[in-house]
């Protein structure tokens, strides 16, 4: 317990006393904390202006009270560490960091009172009120003749034969101030003794004393004057002098210190730290009797640190406390000021968050050095900053280890700290019941969770724990969220990866059986929601996706989920984090399989299509899948392998899932029909489009047939039709495509409407993630712009993006819209160009009638080329007059 303030260097004495080395500063280095110092400013400025003010009655006992600041957070995160740099800031400025600035409150005696109320300094209530008055003995230097009266009465009735001088020895209460304690006291009696004539024998019975005390006060005697004015006096004399009437007597203290000279005033700022410490939430006794000390004390500020945010306002405490609701404590009802947040007048419950990286790179550096430089290395402090993620407890242990590894004779390096502490778990759970450590350990195994699914996942019966639980600074919330809590990330890593030492530690079978019970849990969220939204969707899937993988359990829900997932085209990132075990890592399951599926699918929008090949490829072969599954990796595949012009092998995986009847054969069969188009083989490209139905995206098969044919209009009206057909259906990513292609069709006919359209095709395709429908936006405006402006760099600009995805369609797509350009301008170098790099990129056969489409535009025979011809559908001659009329009404049009 620290009953007066610090002064000097702190030193980090289990760091001093790690190692033999020389010339080694240990200081504690101390992080800002500037956010928390100015709520802390505010708050006494204001505490100061109302206690001076004329209507201030220190014996109000009936006036809300805003006199308390409560400082919470997880354990570790430096409650006790700034409770202390208070303390020291608030006694002596030269122990205030320059960072905070001076106070507002110059001129004022300000008194900081630590106690720390943790088990280990084995406080208890009678300890706390004797440190508050050893205290103010050295600070006001005058007895206190209510208190002092008071409390020597109830010391004589609870320590007979135990004198206080020998008992502020005995336990540690020691101070510079400590010997003027039992002196003002016994001054204060014989104060007394001579105000009433008592004889000098009866001044030694204290209990006789205080009865004609009493008795003078209650017939009002102008010898007890001095007394007269506390009005509650006689009757806490007149009180059982036992724990309960103490709890009461820091009302006398109040008294006094207002009662006392100008010149003597102080102000009691009163720092209760580890409050955490005093009880539980059912046993309220010690907290209880703090309270009223607290109420009782109206004209002291009190400073109060712990792990859970206080509850006094809490209307429901009636009968527990003896001061509850939002009424008596309008500040503790307010909204939680978070670490971050800009100090408001009125909230007086502050969230202490977690260190910035800068801050934890700071705190190492200064921690541990020699000669003025960091002995932590910089690539070492990256690491423990990293793994940390802002909880200086983590920082403390990274540093407790660094010691202990050169005390080995061992020199640490980065790798060495690429783990979790266990006891971060052993400090995390000791406050805890045994049922909030169940469901501590079952939310761990999530990244976001609600009370349903915290209480599915520790299969309880009831949601009280996880409410419990939720309540505590270990949890994070964001109301915002899909589901609104998620642990800490420092505890949660740790809870999952470090080994755990507690009586109470889970098994393997336990940590599997968790996971299980919580992809159910996902699951049902999932199946059971009337209208299950997209957002649910991705959410269980990413949930549920790591802890298949994680803890090897089959696919069961999630296999469905997958379907659902690829049936919008939108593309959402699925991938989990790399397995904790890197020993785990590969596709060794059916869950590892599906990842690196889901995962691939996605991340083709932004790899190498010849990377997402190679991905699937690799799915396919491990054989994990079930039927279904491999199917979806088969039509995919088969669907890069045509992005990358292999249409032989293309056209393989097509009519395996065409033939295999399946959920994707429509898809499949579509797949076949762009194939043939691909080939110039139109007329059997149109008689697939009539089979395909909606499922087959028929209308918009339909309009990329008609466009090759020069037939704009009608492949607009397609492509309207397909948008229409999407958007009924609720399927984002086929509406925004065939929203592309519309504005892809308009920009041949109609510059101006294109504008309209490419601005619905981009508000289509906002916050979606498909490249290859993008890629066809930007290709379009390319086309609207043609004839009016040098679309070179534009085009270099798109050949790289298309070359990055390895998407040869859209890189011959952009040199027919560039050959339609310079068929506007008749430029006829550069349509040669554009000709030869077209011939070049359909050397295989796919799109090779793009060349013959050019010839068109620019009036031009077709050059003999290998392979069959196009065959067009209403013939070679009417598709030429069609292509050459877009060209020359684009001429007129720009002229």
């Amino acid at each position: 317990m620290i009953i007066e303030s610090g002064v000097g260097v702190v030193r980090d004495l289990r760091a001093l006393f790690s190692t033999n080395e020389r010339g080694l500063s240990t200081s504690e280095a101390f992080t800002n904390r500037e956010r928390q110092w100015e709520l802390v400013a505010a708050a006494l400025g204001e505490h100061l202006q109302r206690t001076a003010d004329a209507s201030f009655d220190v014996e109000d006992l009936e006036a809300p009270r805003d006199t308390v600041l409560m400082f919470h957070g997880i354990g570790g995160v430096g409650k006790t560490t700034l409770s202390r740099k208070l303390e020291a800031a608030l006694a002596s400025a030269e122990h205030r960091p320059a960072q905070w600035g001076e106070p507002s409150w110059a001129g004022e005696k300000v008194l900081p009172i630590r106690i720390d109320l943790s088990r280990a300094a084995g406080t208890d209530f009678e300890r706390v009120v004797l440190a508050i008055r050893l205290a103010l003995a050295g600070a006001v230097g005058l007895p206190l003749p209510a208190f002092d009266l008071a409390l020597r009465r109830y010391w004589e009735h609870n320590h007979p034969g135990e004198s206080l001088e020998e008992y502020v020895r005995r336990s540690g209460l020691r101070g510079k101030f400590a010997e003027m304690l039992p002196q003002q006291m016994q001054a204060a009696v014989s104060e007394v003794v001579g105000a009433l004539e008592l004889p000098g024998v009866v001044g030694a019975a204290v209990g006789q004393v205080t009865g004609a005390v009493v008795r003078a006060l209650r017939e009002r005697r102008q010898t007890v004057r001095a007394l007269a004015g506390c009005t509650r006096l006689a009757d806490l004399l007149e009180a059982e002098p036992d724990l309960d009437a103490l709890s009461y007597y820091p009302h006398l203290l109040a008294w006094e210190l207002a009662r006392l000279p100008a010149k003597k005033r102080i102000v009691p700022v009163i720092l209760f730290d580890t409050f955490e410490d005093i009880g539980d939430r059912t046993h309220r006794d010690f907290e209880r009797l703090l309270q009223r000390v607290v109420w009782l004390m109206p004209n002291a500020l009190f400073i109060i640190s712990g792990r859970t945010r206080l509850q006094w306002a809490d209307e429901g405490l009636q009968g527990q406390l003896d001061f509850t609701g939002p009424q008596a404590w309008p500040g503790l009802a307010a909204r939680d000021i978070p670490p971050t947040h800009t100090p408001a007048v009125g909230g007086r419950q502050i969230l202490v968050g977690d260190f910035a990286p800068e801050d934890c790179d700071d705190y190492l550096a200064r921690r541990l050095s020699r000669d003025g430089q960091p002995l932590i290395s910089t690539d070492i402090r990256a690491v423990i900053t990293a793994r940390s993620h802002g909880l200086p407890l983590h920082l403390d242990l990274a540093i407790s280890r660094f010691l202990e590894l050169r005390r080995t004779g061992r020199t640490p390096t980065a790798d060495d700290f690429d783990h979790s502490f266990g006891a971060l778990i052993a400090r995390t759970l000791s406050d805890l019941t045994a049922d909030e450590r169940h469901v501590l350990r079952s939310v761990a195994l999530l990244d976001a969770f609600d009370l349903t699914l915290a209480t599915r996942a520790a299969g309880l019966p009831h949601q009280a724990a996880a409410q419990r639980l939720t309540e505590r600074p270990l949890v994070d919330e964001n109301p915002y969220g899909l589901w609104p809590y998620s642990l800490h990330s420092a505890i949660r890593t740790a809870v999952r990866t470090a080994t755990d030492h507690t009586d109470d530690r889970w098994t393997a079978d336990d940590w599997r059986q968790a996971a299980e019970r919580a992809l159910a849990a996902l699951g049902d969220q999932w199946t059971s929601t009337l209208a299950p939204s997209r957002i649910l969707l991705i959410g269980c899937l990413r949930q549920g996706l790591r802890l298949a993988r994680d803890h090897r359990l089959g696919l069961g829900w999630l296999a469905e989920a997958a379907w659902a997932y690829i049936g919008d085209s939108v593309w959402e990132p699925l991938a989990p984090p790399a397995p904790d075990e890197p020993a785990t890592s590969g596709i060794h399951t059916a869950a590892d399989a599906l990842v690196e599926l889901l995962s691939a699918l996605a991340r083709r929008q932004h790899e190498h299509r010849e990377r997402t090949a190679d991905r699937l490829t690799t799915v396919i072969n491990t054989g994990l899948l079930p039927d279904e599954l491999t199917e979806m990796a088969t039509y995919y595949l088969a669907k890069a392998q045509r992005d990358l012009g292999r249409s032989d092998a293309s056209r393989a995986g097509m009519q395996r899932v065409a033939a295999g009847g399946g959920r994707l054969a429509p898809a499949a069969r579509r797949g076949l029909a762009h194939l043939a188009r691909l080939r110039g083989d139109f007329t059997t490209a149109l008689d697939t489009a009539r089979t395909l139905g909606r499922e087959g995206r028929h209308h918009r098969v339909h309009g990329d047939v008609w466009w090759t044919q020069g037939l704009m209009d009608r492949a607009a009206a397609a492509y309207e039709a397909a948008r229409a057909e999407a958007e009924q259906h609720g399927i984002a990513g086929e509406r925004a495509t065939a929203q592309a292609q519309l504005a892809y069709v308009t920009a041949f006919t109609e510059p101006a409407r294109a504008d309209d359209e490419l601005d619905l095709a981009h508000h289509l395709l906002s916050g979606l993630d498909l490249r290859a429908t993008t890629l066809t936006t930007q290709i379009a405006a390319l086309i609207r712009d043609a004839g009016t402006t040098d679309l070179d760099a534009r085009a270099r600009l798109l050949r790289t993006e298309i070359s990055v995805g390895g998407l040869a369609s859209a890189e011959a797509t952009l040199e027919l819209g560039l050959a339609f350009h310079h068929a506007v301008r008749g430029a006829d170098a550069a349509l040669d160009a554009a000709l030869s790099r077209l011939e070049e990129l359909t050397r295989n056969g796919d799109y090779a009638y793009y060349t013959d489409i050019v010839c068109f535009m620019a009036g031009r025979s077709i050059p003999a080329r290998p392979g069959p011809p196009a065959r067009w559908l209403d013939g070679e001659e009417a598709t030429r007059d069609r292509w050459r009329t877009l060209v020359t009404a684009r001429r007129r049009g720009t002229r």
